[in-house]
């Protein structure tokens, strides 16, 4: 097990001083709290007794129901019973890496792909593989030539790993077009896809892609309310083919008995009694202020041969920093200039990403955005300066390409 370099950020992070383009904590102080604290209140005056009591482990029925409604926003028909609630997405993908990954078997993932499943499927001594990806995420014909090599090599490969929506950490989304060339390739080769989907509705710029599990059955698709509602709760969902969803509730079971009953109620009353789809919407209008200031604020001020993914919804911008510069090794001087920021290596499993850097707009208002960008391009051209002083820079003719509508200066 290791520590998630998000999560060592944190005490840093929350620093007044500092502006923190690190964290991908969602903004949810313009959630209606006074009015989710009467319902609350409402719900355990007069069902106290029973939403504090231990549940079932695959989850109490009406919330189960309500998340089919959530996901038909999406494309997905689903069956209730084909649902089973776990403590937050990350749990889900705990429990999917449980039941399938022995130590030995591979795990194909993206190229970057999210820290927490790295870090989940490397604690059970899975091999994570990437899989070489363009502007429109997973490459099909990569993702054939990695899987003939490692068939070849006799190694046993029990999923891919994806997410499709606004990719944590690089912001892009794979188009309809691409994500079923790719379901194509893994029903061909006999790949189970695992699809983790937590900022799905949170499209800016156009209605959401339809998932890749509204086509295909077979995929295993991991939900949260973390990104829509609020974090605090710890309510996601898997919704699995049956045979699979049974083995995770009894994976559920020896974990935690069962989901957190209070906080599945709790957010079944709000999905009963809030306009939640209009929240929604109003977390869409606030996120797309924030990426635009941020898309404004790099535009403005990042030095020449810097270039970044242009995200069309999550929270997520991509950067790649000129020839020559590690963002690992520039993360000290980020923090002495106030502003923390992810180092790209973080979401490799192999070494990859030294001139990456992950920048989140969802926490901060757009005016301190402005601010923590304007540090961290300072940053960097202190980096390049230093660079440029001892002779070790090469020049870059041709920057790295970054991602959907990505900028080069």
């Amino acid at each position: 097990m290791k520590v998630s370099a998000v999560r060592a950020l944190f005490a840093v992070a929350n620093r007044p001083e500092i502006v923190s383009l690190a964290g991908g904590m969602p903004n949810i102080h313009d959630l209606p709290l006074g009015d989710i604290a009467s319902n609350v209140a409402e719900m355990i005056l007069t069902n106290g007794a029973k939403v504090m009591q231990y549940g079932s482990g695959q989850g109490e029925p009406r919330i189960r129901e309500q998340i089919c409604d959530v996901m038909a926003l999406e494309g997905i028909s689903a069956h209730p019973d084909d649902v089973m609630i776990s403590a937050g997405s990350q749990q889900g993908l705990d429990l999917v890496t449980r039941i399938f990954c022995d130590p030995g078997d591979v795990v194909l993932a993206e190229s970057p792909s999210y820290v927490g499943a790295i870090g989940t499927f490397l604690s059970y001594q899975a091999e994570v593989v990437h899989v070489a990806g363009d502007d429109c995420g997973i490459d099909p014909d990569a993702l054939r030539e990695t899987v003939a090599r490692l068939e070849a090599a006799g190694r046993r490969i029990k999923f891919l790993y994806t997410i499709p929506n606004y990719n944590n950490p690089s912001g892009i989304t794979q188009p309809w077009e691409r994500r079923v060339e790719v379901l194509g390739v893994c029903r061909e080769l006999g790949i189970l896809v695992v699809e983790d989907n937590p900022y799905g509705l949170l499209s800016l710029d156009a209605d959401p892609v339809p998932a890749m599990r509204s086509v295909d059955s077979d995929v295993i698709y991991l939900g949260s309310f973390s990104k829509t509602f609020a974090p605090g709760f710890r309510v996601g969902w898997v919704l699995a083919p049956h045979a699979v969803r049974e083995k995770l509730v009894l994976a559920q079971e020896s974990a935690t008995l069962c989901p957190p009953v209070f906080s599945q109620f709790a957010i079944s009353t709000y999905l009963e009694h809030s306009d939640w789809q209009g929240q929604i919407d109003a977390f869409r209008t606030m996120y797309r202020t924030r990426r635009d200031a941020m898309l404004k604020a790099l535009a403005d001020h990042m030095p020449p041969g810097t270039s970044w993914t242009h995200p069309i919804g999550g929270f997520f911008v991509w950067v790649t920093l000129p020839e020559g510069i590690d963002a690992q090794a520039m993360l000290p001087r980020g923090v002495d200039a106030r502003v923390a920021f992810v180092p790209g290596a973080a979401f490799f499993a192999d070494g990859q990403g030294a001139r990456n850097a992950r920048l989140s707009y969802c926490f901060p208002p757009a005016e301190r955005i402005i601010i923590g960008v304007e540090r961290f391009a300072d940053v960097v051209r202190n980096e390049l300066d230093v660079l440029d002083i001892f002779g070790v820079r090469a020049p870059t003719k041709h920057p790295q390409a970054a991602g959907p509508g990505a900028e080069t200066y």
